[in-house]
C-alpha cells in the first residue's frame, strides 16, 4: 500500500522541511538537532541504511556520531 503525502503536509513535516534547506541554513538546522534526531531522519530517509546504534554496533562495531550523521545528511540532501 502506497501512501501519498500531499504538498501541504510535506511542508509541515520537519523531515520534508529539512530537505528544502541548503547551505549554511541547512548546516545550522542540523547542528541544532540531537544525534538521535539525526539518526531518526537517516532511518526515515534511507530505510536500507545502518544507522541505529544496535544495528551499527553489530555491523561495524561503532555508532554513528553526530558529526558523521550531519555529513551523511548533507550528502544525501545535496546529491539527491
Amino acid at each position: 500500500m502506497s501512501i501519498i503525502i500531499n504538498e501541504e503536509k510535506k511542508l509541515n513535516h520537519p523531515y520534508y522541511k529539512l530537505m528544502e534547506l541548503r547551505g549554511d541554513v541547512l548546516e545550522a538546522e542540523l547542528n541544532s538537532w540531537s544525534r538521535l534526531n539525526l539518526v531518526d531522519w537517516l532511518c526515515w530517509n534511507d530505510r536500507n541504511g545502518v544507522y541505529r546504534d544496535e544495528d551499527s554496533l553489530r555491523e561495524f562495531g561503532n555508532i554513528v556520531s553526530k558529526e558523521e550523521a550531519i555529513e551523511i545528511i548533507l550528502r544525501q540532501i545535496t546529491e539527491a
